[in-house]
Order: C-alpha cells, then structure tokens, then sequence
C-alpha cells in the first residue's frame, strides 16, 4: 500500500495551500498529526489512573479477593470471565489501584486497534483514524478505560466481531464464520446487558452476504453453532438476572434529552457544525482542485446506523416501557463502536483533507482541555478509601463499632450479614480498603431490615456506653438521621465530615463526653 493509499485524497488535495507549505507531500504530516491527535485523546484516560478504587471497582477485586477457587462462587451478576483475568493480572503485576487497571486500559487499546482496523477495510485508513479518535474521546470511554470492570472487554469483543465481520464480507470460510459466532458469544461473557446488540450484528452479517446466498447460508449455520457453543455457559447467569431484573434496578426513567446525549456525547454536535459550515464555505473563498466527492453508500449506513442504534433504542425502550431501568452511561458504551463509525462516516463528508483534520484536532484539544484543567475530572468517581480510613483512625481507638450502609440496591433485598459483613458483596470496599473495627451492615434503604438490626445493636450499646461510628453515602442519610434520632437521648452524635460523598458520624456517650 503506497502513502497515498494511508490517506486517500491526501495526494490530490491542496487545501489552504498546503501543498505548498509541505515539500514532502501532505500524506506525512497530515498522517503524523491524525497520530498525534490520538495519542493525546488516549492520553487523557490517564489522568485520573492514580485515584482510588470506586464502589463497583472494589466490587471486582472482591470478586477475586478469595483466591482462583473463590471466583466462580462470587459472581452475583457476570459470568467470571473478566475476574479470571483480573486474578491472573494481580499475580504478575500487583493488585495496587494502577496495577489492577491496567487490563482495562490494554482492552481498551486493542478495542482502538480493531475498531480501526475494522473501519479502514470497510471505508479507508483516514476515515478509520477518524472513528477511533471519536471513539477514544467519547466521555464513556475515557472513564471505562481505566475502570476495574469487564466493561473494557465487552468493547474489545464487540471491536473483534466487528473486525470478523468484515473480514467475511470477502471470506467464505467456514473457520472465519464459526469465529465469527465465537467472538460474538463473548461480547456476553463480559456484560450480559450488552447482549442488545446482537441483532445489529446479525443485520450486518445480513447485509455483507446478501449477495451470495450459497455462502450465506452455510455460514450462517457455521456462525450459529459457534455462537451455541460458546453462549451455552452464560445460559445460567442469563436466567438469573432475567428472573430477578427489578432487584437491580439504581436509575430512574432516561429522557429524550439522555438518548440524545448518548448518540451525540461530548462536544460532537456543535464541532461538527461548525466544521461543516467551514466545508461549505472554503470553496468560496479558496481556489482549489476538486477532490474527488464521497457517495453515500446505502449498506455502509445501514451498518453504521444499526450498531450505534439497535443497542441503544433498545436499552431506551427496555428502561421507559418496563420498571427495569437500564439506561445508564457504562451500559450505553455498547453503542458507541457503531456511534464512532456514524459520526467519522459523516465526516467523510468534509471534502477537504485539512477540514476533516481541524476536526478531529478540535474534538481532541477541547476535550482534553475539559479532563486536564477541570479538578473533577481528575477524580475517576466517588471512593469509600479516605471515609474509611478516618473511621479505622478513629475507630481503632477503642476498637468501636461501625455501622456501615451498603450502596449496593441489592442490599434492600436480602437479610444482613452480621457476622460477615467484611466479606460480603454488599460491602465490598472492606476487601480493599480494610478496617480491623467491628463492622455492623445495614441495606442501602431505611427499611424493616435497617431498623430490625439498628434497632437491637442501639439496646445493646446503650446498656454498655458503648461508642460507635456510622458511615453511609448521601442516598443513605435518612438512615443516620434515624439513628441519631433514635440515640439521642443517650448518645452525642458529631460529624466528622463528607468525604467524597461518603458521610461519617460518631455517636459518643453522653456520661463518657461529660467526663471527658
């Protein structure tokens, strides 16, 4: 492939008068600075890689916290491929913040790989570099990429089916098929949610055989019992989290204005815009060869089109018709492979090689600008880490009891686990962050349940002057209330502070703050 193949109209566009400016030719610089431009949009999944580990985060490394055998009996809601990755990661490189998100960020890169790969045998290698870049600036991603969830491989899967896919447009093998159905089971492993976008898959399989119907067919078959083979283990989970779908429900209904911000996420709309008011107006103003016009392509839109919409409209419909609300942004990530060849599909459309270029340019220095100035943006999301650490501080004093409400939805659900709440899945910020004070679990809800077990803990140490702490996140302030309300008369309550998001009280002896 010559230089000019690497860029198609780079060797036939003298926009603004670079051809020139550049001796060498165009391709060099314009492919170095597309380079550039993500290298920089990657590099913004770094900057929050050192911060502590979230809720959901620490819920994985629970998940591998027992040891190899431990795994499979821990996973309440995924089938255990990714932990299976996670414990393998920890014992060749540490179990630290950094080290436990790098599988992500290397999934994540071999998503980028593929999805470009993907792109320039369906369209070219400059509409390809467009739709990674869009892909790797997309708000979703930066946050996934560095997040200790299987979220990362679920993408990588679906990039992959993607890459196959296309490859059987010009491959009547049986082999690349049967992949093909292997590859597409595996998106499951990861997230049994982003099953939503099985259908697009097939629509598009549809769509590159459509004209050889012999192949189709037999393929079809291959691809189908690949896909058995291979779904037949996540069967179980599958059944499972279908039978008890409400009890993991945290979101409220999304609206219009949601949808519209997942197909259009960031600063897409408004650049795009501004960019093609420019594409239309630079023939105006400039003098200049033609170049050669971009037709539309009714198959390749289809395709664009059904992988950034099935999944999406789908989970939209699901979250508004149903109570089980589904609709939130690490789900929605399912979408934005086909939401990236949409947007770089449209850029296409920019007849100017240096037009294209200023646009993904901008789309990566204002998003970068956004993550590296903006402080909470450093932030990967809410930790448990430094509220904890106050509490064992504090805590270990005198060996005082915690209480601790869950921010898992599921804890509303289910009897408490008083005697092992440190190695319960409700709590699972204990097996990372770790407190050596006695641990009283209450559910995320002030319910039956929180005044059943608040309730008989209060009698008890009231008889014995007992001091303790209660910590919670702010959804959960109902239930502090309603223990300072119930203590009251024997205890003085103080706040130690909120600590990002996670509030900490302490409940001290009236006698024993008198004599103090």
């Amino acid at each position: 492939m010559s230089r000019c193949d690497l860029l198609p109209y780079s060797c036939k566009d003298s926009s603004l008068g670079y051809q020139s400016l550049i001796s060498k030719g165009p391709s060099r610089l314009f492919y170095f600075l597309y380079s550039l431009a993500l290298v920089v949009s990657v590099s913004v999944w770094l900057i929050a890689i050192r911060s502590p580990l979230w809720q959901d985060e620490t819920g994985s490394y629970w998940q591998i916290s027992a040891g190899f055998s431990g795994i499979l009996s821990r996973q309440p809601l995924s089938f255990p491929a990714y932990s299976y990755v996670l414990w393998l990661t920890t014992k060749l490189i540490g179990s630290n913040e950094i080290a436990l998100r790098v599988p992500s960020i290397l999934a994540m890169l071999g998503a980028i790989y593929l999805l470009y790969q993907a792109t320039r045998k369906t369209f070219d290698s400059e509409t390809g570099i467009i739709a990674v870049i869009i892909f790797s600036t997309c708000p979703g991603i930066i946050f996934e990429a560095i997040d200790v969830r299987p979220y990362p491989f679920a993408l990588l899967a679906i990039c992959a089916a993607l890459f196959v896919l296309v490859c059987l447009r010009d491959d009547d093998s049986n082999k690349t098929a049967f992949l093909f159905g292997v590859v597409a089971a595996c998106i499951v492993w990861f997230q049994y949610l982003f099953i939503v976008i099985l259908p697009a898959l097939v629509l598009c399989f549809i769509v590159n055989k459509r004209c050889d119907r012999r192949a189709f067919f037999r393929q079809s078959c291959v691809a189908l019992l690949g896909f058995v083979l291979a779904f037949i283990p996540e069967i179980p989970g599958m059944l499972d989290m279908a039978r008890h779908g409400q009890t993991h429900v945290f979101e409220l209904a999304p609206n219009l204005k949601y949808l519209y911000s997942v197909l259009a996420p960031g600063f897409l709309t408004l650049i795009y815009a501004f960019f093609a008011v420019i594409a239309i107006a630079v023939p105006t103003f400039v003098k200049q060869r033609k170049t050669p016009s971009v037709h539309f392509e009714c198959w390749k839109a289809l395709v664009c089109a059904s992988l950034a919409l099935f999944p999406v409209l789908t989970l939209y419909g699901i979250s508004v018709v149903t109570p089980i609300h589904c609709f939130s942004a690490r789900h929605c990530i399912v979408a934005v492979p086909g939401i990236a060849l949409c947007w770089a599909y449209a850029v296409r459309f920019f007849r100017f090689l240096t037009v294209r270029l200023l646009f993904c340019m901008v789309l990566v220095a204002s998003t970068s600008c956004v993550y590296f100035y903006f402080p909470p943006a450093r932030h990967h999301l809410f930790s448990w880490k430094s509220a904890l650490g106050v509490v064992q501080n504090n805590a270990s004093v005198d060996n005082a009891p915690v209480f601790i409400c869950s921010d898992f939805v599921e804890s509303d659900f289910a009897p408490m686990p008083l005697g092992s709440a440190k190695d319960s899945f409700f709590f699972t910020p204990l097996s990372y962050y770790k407190l050596s004070v006695p641990v009283i679990p209450l559910p995320m809800d002030l319910n039956d349940e929180t005044i059943r077990v608040g309730s008989r803990f209060l009698q008890q140490a009231s008889a014995k002057h007992e001091r303790f702490f209660a910590v919670a996140l702010l959804p959960s302030r109902p239930t502090l209330d309603w223990l300072a309300q119930r203590a009251s008369a024997d205890y003085r309550v103080r706040e130690l502070g909120v600590f990002e998001t996670v509030m900490v009280r302490e409940f001290d002896p009236k006698e024993t703050a008198t004599e103090r």
